[in-house]
């Protein structure tokens, strides 16, 4: 029989890290003595614990290293899914870790610019929320992304061609939207994909699409990298809004949020004080 210190050097793990294991389940001393709780290891428990170091090494939980050692068959299926969860992660690490360098590189800051007029296709997300909660938004956010794929393949299929970044933005541009807006009916939003197309290919689009001239306007904006959430979202419009403008106002029902492959571009319409917002 070996004690708790000379299994511990044999197999390079601390005599806290065995209590641990014990205390899951996942590697038993051979004996425990009642009256001083004294653990005993055999031998042969150095390859368990070779085993279940190897399998920790990978990242693995307590709990699915106890069922590949219970369940040896299915162990190769559970180093794939685990070996799948670990590319998850560390593409979400390499992502956080461009829109950190990004962030730090070059802070976002508000710009003003000028958006042309353009044509432009419309068309509702169907089945999104405002994305009161993160996953409504991620729901939500995966469910424009959808509309803008399928609004590209559309106007391109009809012969039109994309002219700039698609945008989302909330719907309220008729009063049938505002209502079920209010009402948390739906759909929440509109996806917008400017194009540059003839008539012919304008008369092709299908009658979903709704095609519209976006008049020309001043807009503020902000660029911030990385995916969209509520944070960034409220970060941009919390450096929007208050922006100092002379003689004008920065109407936030006019927000634009411009999708790009590295982030998204969040833009808000200028207007003079003396201007009434009719359009959106």
């Amino acid at each position: 029989m070996l004690s708790i210190s000379e299994f511990s050097e044999m197999c390079h793990l601390t005599p806290q890290t065995l209590r641990y294991y014990h205390s899951e389940g996942l590697l038993v001393p051979a004996h425990v003595d009642e009256q001083t709780g004294y653990r005993s290891y055999l031998l042969e428990q150095v390859e368990q614990a070779m085993l279940i170091t190897v399998l920790r090494g990978t990242g693995m939980s307590v709990k699915l290293v106890r069922r590949a050692l219970d369940e040896p068959d299915a162990t190769p299926a559970l180093l794939q899914q685990h070996s799948a969860e670990v590319a998850r992660q560390r593409q979400a690490q390499d992502e956080a870790i461009r829109d950190a360098r990004t962030f730090f590189n070059s802070w976002p800051e508000v710009r003003r610019r000028h958006a042309p007029e353009m044509t432009v296709v419309s068309k509702p997300v169907p089945g999104t929320s405002a994305g009161r909660d993160q996953h409504e938004w991620y729901e939500a956010d995966a469910a424009i992304s959808a509309t803008v794929q399928d609004m590209v393949k559309t106007v391109e299929s009809c012969g039109a061609v994309v002219s700039g970044p698609p945008w989302h933005t909330l719907a309220g541009e008729t009063p049938e939207q505002r209502r079920q807006a209010r009402t948390g009916e739906g759909p929440c939003w509109l996806v917008k994909v400017p194009i540059t197309a003839d008539e012919e290919a304008l008369a092709a689009l299908p009658g979903d699409v709704e095609v519209q001239i976006f008049e020309a306007r001043d807009e503020l904006s902000i660029f911030i990298p990385g995916k969209t959430s509520i944070a960034k979202y409220c970060t941009a419009l919390s450096r929007l809004a208050p922006h100092p403008l002379d003689g004008a106002y920065v109407d936030i029902t006019r927000m634009r949020h411009l999708l790009h492959d590295d982030g998204v571009e969040t833009t808000a319409a200028i207007c003079k004080l003396d201007e009434i917002s009719t359009d959106g």
